[in-house]
């Protein structure tokens, strides 16, 4: 190397969010130099503003025909569980029918079994993964109970239910006096409901992230805050393009840029199905609410997580893609209802914020080589399970770049299967 010249790390991870950083902290873990590029910088996107939760009891595609029920309902109100802004419909029509063809029950089954391997996994890693990083003090199991308001609702979820059964999934179905035990003031007009011991969560997501990626500079690591624009193949490896004209070399690429990663993606000739769920939450203080246990109002699309740094009010999906401004309605609309579901909640003193998941028409995120070159690997496009999934596709990613054979089978994964 010429005297001043910038050392070319082994590899250059492309996203700081909590897949990058996890996938960039075990490929250092295997020995490799590692070099993180963000737009913004960690933890600026959706790893700091998701529910906390490791959901690795959600084995169900979000495209499924249950969902193919509900949708005309939701779809019809703009501030629902599930809409698409008028100003994208006509964009994101290509996506959603593919969205409707993975919900026929065929390919539900295929993407059931390919999430179930990538959830095994992903608990499996996550306590050695936290333990190594220092992170492990901020892990939590305080359970999730799923709420119903009818019977009718209740028995919808049943085959779900049967589905986690066979997996082997502890779960409790409990009526509203057992309910009350595990989580006081809960609305009566929830009469039944299903409570989940065995969910982890995360004290902060933000702080998570922050966390892994100072333990990842601790190590001699490096993050720098530049925005890629393309991706070349040259005979040594990879050539990184910012947007500033600065180019960078490696041998490896893992290309992790969560939403906006099709766009990098396509300057290989690659076209990715990516679209984004803008997701949206209010997170209240502390003492808000006396919150015991992460709740689901999985008929209304969203969620109530006590976190360390608040409680946190959020879900729902608008397909609205990158550009359109956001509407916080959307967040006061799940604030208001949270009101009227837990008897004393205080709405004061929230803050909103909107982030982008990044999602794909099956449910399932791309990981594995790209189709144009061998030397960049996907990681993106886990939907609302990104944190989830985080610890699993970090070690996919590192066996795939140090020659070892990934644990699950990586076909239903294959970016170039669309």
């Amino acid at each position: 190397m010429m005297p001043g010249a910038e050392r070319q790390p082994d590899v250059i991870v492309v996203g700081a969010g909590v897949v990058g950083l996890s996938a960039a902290l075990a490929l250092q873990a295997r020995g490799l130099s590692v070099t993180v590029l963000d737009r913004e910088g960690p933890a600026a996107g959706a790893s700091a503003g998701n529910a906390g939760a490791f959901a690795f009891t959600d084995i169900l595609p979000l495209a499924s025909p249950g969902i193919l029920k509900k949708a005309p309902k939701w779809l019809l109100d703009p501030l629902g569980p599930l809409s698409v802004p008028p100003a994208y419909a006509l964009q994101i029509a290509p996506w959603m029918f593919r969205f409707w063809r993975a919900c026929q029950p065929s390919r539900v089954a295929h993407s059931t079994a390919a999430q179930t391997s990538l959830m095994d996994l992903s608990k499996a890693e996550l306590e050695p993964f936290l333990a190594a990083t220092g992170t492990l003090s901020m892990l939590r199991k305080e359970g999730n109970l799923q709420v119903y308001e009818s019977e009718a609702e209740f028995q919808a979820s049943l085959p779900g239910w049967d589905v986690r059964r066979n997996h082997g999934i502890e779960f409790q179905h409990l009526k509203a006096d057992e309910m009350a035990a595990i989580q006081p003031g809960l609305a009566s007009r929830f009469m039944l409901g299903t409570f989940t011991p065995g969910w982890y969560s995360i004290a902060d997501p933000k702080l998570y992230t922050l966390a892994l990626a100072s333990h990842f500079r601790s190590r001699g690591g490096v993050i720098e805050i530049s925005e890629i624009s393309a991706l070349r193949a040259i005979p040594a490896g990879i050539e990184v393009v910012a947007t500033d004209g600065k180019l960078r070399q490696a041998g490896k690429v893992v290309l992790a840029a969560g939403a906006f990663s099709h766009r990098i993606a396509k300057t290989l000739g690659e076209h990715i199905p990516l679209e984004t769920e803008r997701g949206y939450n209010t997170t209240l203080p502390s003492d808000a609410f006396d919150l015991r246990t992460q709740i689901t109002f999985g008929g209304h699309g969203f969620v109530v997580s006590k976190l360390s740094t608040g409680i946190r009010v959020g879900g729902a999906v608008e397909l609205g893609g990158l550009a359109l401004p956001p509407n916080f309605r959307r967040s006061e609309a799940m604030l208001q209802k949270a009101r009227t579901f837990l008897t004393g909640l205080r709405p004061e003193g929230g803050k909103q914020w909107m982030g982008f998941r990044p999602s794909l028409p099956d449910s399932l995120p791309a990981i594995g080589r790209a189709k144009a070159t061998p030397d960049v690997i996907y990681a993106f496009g886990h939907g609302h399970l990104g944190l989830t999934q985080s610890a699993g596709t970090a070690c996919i990613v590192a066996d795939l770049l140090t020659g070892r054979m990934p644990a699950i089978d990586l076909a239903p994964f294959s970016p170039p299967r669309f």
